[in-house]
């Protein structure tokens, strides 16, 4: 098109006038056909015309050529302040401070190309600074500019400085949240707070560096809010854990009968998903399309998670053929998504259907795949996959290392993880880091090298986080190693004190050594520090619905005939000869009553919902919010059998999948 253009040019029998050429210049698409059209200017003699320099001027500087930018304002007879403002701002936004405030100089003194008289900046050379270095991430700049702006007093900063300046002390984060307030303080004497851009960037800002209660405030002194804000109002209150109070003023902002669009409900249900609110992510999701908002590229990815990590496979499937319908399939990010969800809904082998007819893969996608194999506990074809990986020429980044050494410590190929953890560093120059560690200490406990374990964590660069010392304390309770998981412990409570898992943990531990003076002293000390255990709870998907099961809760409208199921599986289990163990029960009590306390799981009573729910041999998938305890691991063992049914149980580690009295964990977890 851009020859074809020239060639038109040059053949025409009239010559290009003022008229076309500024036209021809706006829709200009390319930096070559626009030097092509000042060339045909030049020839036609109409270069120097306000009009067409004003529009070479401008073209030249949407392709970034502030060379030839400048070479036609020099040669402009006119030097008008638009002019100027264009050149300053221009170089603004290619992060050229220097050039800018040269120019500003310049402008003053006027200059430029020979050029008599200085003309003065007005607020849209000031604006043009501010934003054009926030375009260009030179943030304090452009906080600078409107700070100097404002100094020399003769010009008062609008709405359009404020926002941009806004935007840029949010990307600064936490050290500039004084100027600010300041800032926001100005906008409220210059009568610019209640402006829809200034509510937006005032938002964005309190967001930015970590200040909810700012947030609050605005949306509180704003009586009108556009879609824009009420996205950044949700979004900033997620990125700082404020769920509920997003929660409660998206719906205020639905009774105000806001006109929200899908970014507001996409928004919605990426932070319930972000702050472990899947239920209502899914709940979320369905009245979005319900009010007539059709979900897009972006919604999708956001959403799959919450059916992942509910086990809502149906749901998950019905988003798949939206996907396809909508053509939404060629978007890697969507395909990465389907991938994942797949697998956590234990369902890895359709994942890998997903990712066979991708079109095109990123390292999101191969990591989804491998971390998929990882979770279900194949490494042999996690290990297969990520040599092919290598072989397409994708290069592995930290998170793939992190899926490949998870996948070879959950199937106990301890030399392999070893060869890989030294691969990462050697060949693909990747320093470990907390998570790589966390995975060798996995590796190791599993195979009962707990002294080395330890080893390595006290030869680590840098200090170990909790989930190193979770990772040995667990391997302790596998092998009963007191003394280690006593140092692990300690640790743990320092760097996690109102983590009560770490202390059930360590209680389990002496409980399986009849140490039963430890197991009280550990009570004692979430007594004192006002703990209690978390309560597991557990969800199953059937027919289309997701029902949560929480640790001896008796509000499921089924409960009656879920406790009889328990009952009858308890008297078959010890009919023949099949004893749960009570090992790991944190009191000493009688027998009789540590049956008692194992029969409420939530994972039994999710199990046993599904046996009376579903026909015989149909599938059951589980998903628990923390790890399945060692009686209800023999439990599920027993149930396959007894029942002829595959249970599949995905705790916080990974997938266990119960077939014929067996589990595909080999019994470590």
């Amino acid at each position: 098109m851009q020859s074809n253009i020239v060639l038109f040019l040059r053949h025409v029998s009239f010559p290009p006038d003022p008229h076309l050429l500024p036209t021809a210049l706006k829709s200009c698409p390319a930096l070559p056909l626009a030097r092509a059209l000042h060339a045909a200017a030049v020839s036609a003699g109409v270069a120097r015309d306000p009009f067409v320099s004003s529009s070479l001027l401008h073209t030249y500087l949407r392709f970034g050529a502030t060379a030839d930018a400048r070479a036609v304002f020099d040669g402009t007879p006119q030097k008008t302040v638009v002019g100027w403002s264009a050149l300053v701002a221009g170089h603004a936004a290619r992060g050229d401070a220097d050039g800018a405030w040269r120019l500003l100089e310049e402008m003053r003194r006027g200059t430029a190309g020979g050029g008599r008289g200085g003309v003065e900046p007005n607020v849209i050379t000031w604006n043009g600074l501010v934003s054009g270095f926030n375009r260009s991430g030179r943030a304090r700049d452009a906080v600078l500019a409107l700070v100097r702006m404002h100094g020399e007093g003769t010009l008062r900063p609008d709405s359009t400085g404020v926002s941009c300046a806004l935007s840029a002390i949010g990307d600064l984060g936490m050290e500039a949240i004084a100027v600010g307030e300041q800032l926001h303080g100005y906008a409220v004497k210059a009568g610019c707070r209640l402006d829809a851009c200034v509510v937006t960037a005032l938002i964005d800002m309190y967001g930015k560096c970590g200040r909810a209660d700012g947030i609050v405030r605005v949306f509180d002194e704003s009586c009108h809010m556009d879609v824009a804000s009420c996205n950044a109002l949700i979004t900033g209150l997620s990125r700082n854990t404020q769920a509920s109070e997003a929660l409660r003023l998206f719906r205020e902002l639905v009774a105000r009968g806001v006109e929200l669009n899908v970014v507001s409900w996409t928004s919605i249900v990426a932070c319930c998903v972000q702050n472990g609110r899947d239920l209502e992510a899914v709940d979320f999701f369905r009245e979005m399309q319900a009010q007539g908002i059709e979900p897009n590229s972006v919604t999708i990815p956001c959403v799959l998670p919450a059916f992942a990590n509910v086990a809502a496979l149906m749901h998950g499937r019905s988003a798949h053929c939206f996907v396809l319908r909508k053509g939404f399939f060629h978007d890697v990010y969507v395909g990465s998504a389907l991938v994942d969800m797949y697998a956590k809904c234990g369902r890895f082998r359709d994942g890998r259907k997903i990712f066979d007819a991708m079109p095109s893969r990123n390292v999101v996608s191969w990591n989804a795949m491998i971390g998929g194999y990882a979770m279900h506990g194949e490494a042999a074809s996690a290990v297969q996959l990520f040599h092919s990986m290598l072989k397409c020429k994708q290069k592995p980044d930290m998170v793939t290392f992190t899926c490949v050494l998870a996948a070879c410590s959950q199937a106990g190929l301890t030399e392999e993880g070893r060869r890989y953890f030294n691969e990462m560093q050697k060949e693909h120059g990747i320093s470990p880091r907390m998570e790589h560690y966390a995975c060798m200490v996995t590796l190791l406990g599993r195979a009962g090298k707990l002294d080395e374990a330890y080893d390595l964590i006290s030869d680590m660069p840098f200090e170990p986080d909790g989930c190193i010392w979770g990772s040995l304390l667990g391997s302790c309770r596998v092998y009963g190693n007191v003394d280690l998981a006593e140092v692990a412990a300690e640790k743990l409570f320092y760097l996690e004190p109102q983590n009560a898992g770490n202390y059930v943990l360590l209680s389990n531990i002496y409980a399986s050594k009849k140490m039963w003076e430890g197991v009280n002293r550990v009570r004692e000390m979430m007594k004192d520090v006002g703990l209690k255990k978390e309560k597991g709870c557990s969800w199953i998907e059937i027919k289309k619905k997701v029902h949560m099961l929480l640790a001896g809760d008796n509000s499921h409208p089924m409960i009656a005939a879920i406790t009889e199921k328990l009952k009858q599986l308890n008297i078959e289990m010890r009919r023949l000869g099949f004893a749960p163990s009570t090992d790991f029960v944190l009191h000493d009590v009688e027998e009789q009553e540590k049956d008692d306390i194992l029969a409420v799981h939530s994972e039994k009573l999710a199990v046993a919902l599904g046996l009376i729910s579903t026909s015989p041999g149909t599938p059951i998938r589980v998903i628990k919010n923390l790890r399945i305890c060692d009686d209800c691991h023999e439990a599920m063992k027993f149930i396959s059998s007894f029942e002829g049914r595959e249970l599949s149980v995905r705790d916080t580690n990974r997938f266990h999948h119960f077939t014929d009295g067996k589990c595909s964990c080999g019994d470590y977890w």
